[in-house]
C-alpha cells in the first residue's frame, strides 16, 4: 500500500451557507474529528468583512494550530488583471491575510495572464512572506485555460523564476473548460503542489462538482500522473445528511487513493 498523503478538507465541502452560518473553527473541529491534516479557510465565505482583519485571522489560525491541523488560505482574488498585468495590491493583500492566519500555503485565481509572468515583482512579494503560493485553474476562461499555465510557467522559467510559484491542480474544473485532466496533468505535473479533488455531473450551465465514484479509473490515472506527495484537497460536497461519516470516509479514501 502507499504511503499515505495529507488531505485537506475545503471548508465549501460542509456547504457555504453552513460554513457562513457556523464560521470556519466549528468545520475546521468537523475536519479533525474526520482525520484530516488540513483545513482549507475561504475568504468568500466569511460571514463579515472583518473576519478578514488581522486580529481575527490570526485568532482563527491559532485555533486551527490548537486542534492539530495546518491551513490553506483560498482567495478568489486572481493574481493579473484582465489586461495581463501582475495585481500586485491583490497579492499583497492576499499574503498579508495569509500570514496571519499563519497559513502553508495562500491560494489565488491565475486571472488574465497573458505572456510576462514578472516573476522578479513576485519574489520581492514572497522575500518576506512563508505562505508558499500556489495559482488554481478556475472554471472561467480567463483563469482556467491549460495554455494559460503551460504559458506562465514556461515565462518563469524564461525570466529565470521557474519555482517561484506553485499550482493548485483542480480536477474537476479542466471539465468546464473542455479539456481532460489527464492531459493537463501531463503538461503541469512538475508545478503541481497541491491538489484539489473533485469530479462534475451534468453538463454546460448545469455541471456541478461531485466526489469520484470509488472505481472511477479516469480520476485515479490523474492522481497516478500527479505528485504522490503533495496534499488532495476534499472540494466536492458533503451529503448533508451524513456529513461527519461522508468526511471520514473520503478522509480515509483520499489519503490512501
Amino acid at each position: 500500500m502507499a504511503d499515505a498523503v495529507d488531505v485537506v478538507i475545503v471548508a465549501s465541502a460542509f456547504g457555504m451557507d453552513a460554513v457562513r452560518t457556523g464560521g470556519h473553527l466549528k468545520w475546521a473541529d468537523a475536519s479533525r474529528q474526520a482525520g484530516a491534516a488540513a483545513f482549507e479557510v475561504r475568504r468568500e465565505l466569511f460571514a463579515d468583512e472583518a473576519d478578514a482583519a488581522p486580529q481575527a485571522l490570526s485568532a482563527l489560525g491559532k485555533s486551527i494550530v490548537e486542534l492539530g491541523l495546518w491551513s490553506v488560505y483560498s482567495t478568489p482574488a486572481s493574481l493579473y488583471t484582465s489586461d495581463g498585468h501582475l495585481d500586485a495590491d491583490a497579492l499583497r493583500l492576499a499574503l498579508d491575510e495569509a500570514t496571519a492566519l499563519g497559513a502553508r500555503f495562500v491560494k489565488l485565481q491565475l486571472g488574465g495572464f497573458a505572456s510576462e509572468a514578472n516573476g522578479a515583482a513576485i519574489a520581492d512579494h514572497l522575500c518576506s512572506a512563508n505562505p508558499r503560493l500556489v495559482v488554481e485553474n478556475g472554471q472561467l476562461a480567463e483563469g482556467g485555460s491549460l495554455a494559460q499555465f503551460v504559458g506562465l510557467f514556461d515565462a518563469l522559467a524564461r525570466e529565470g523564476r521557474a519555482g517561484v510559484l506553485g499550482m493548485t491542480f483542480d480536477i474537476g474544473n479542466w471539465a468546464w473548460r473542455n479539456v481532460a485532466p489527464l492531459d493537463a496533468a501531463g503538461l503541469l505535473a512538475a508545478h503541481v503542489e497541491y491538489i484539489h479533488c473533485k469530479t462534475t455531473v451534468g453538463e454546460g450551465a448545469r455541471r456541478f462538482p461531485a466526489a469520484p465514484a470509488a472505481g472511477d479509473t479516469k480520476f485515479a490515472a490523474v492522481l497516478d500522473k500527479l505528485p504522490r506527495h503533495v496534499p488532495r484537497g476534499i472540494e466536492f460536497p458533503f451529503d448533508a445528511n451524513r456529513i461527519d461519516e461522508d468526511a471520514a470516509h473520503y478522509v480515509a479514501w483520499l489519503a490512501a487513493a
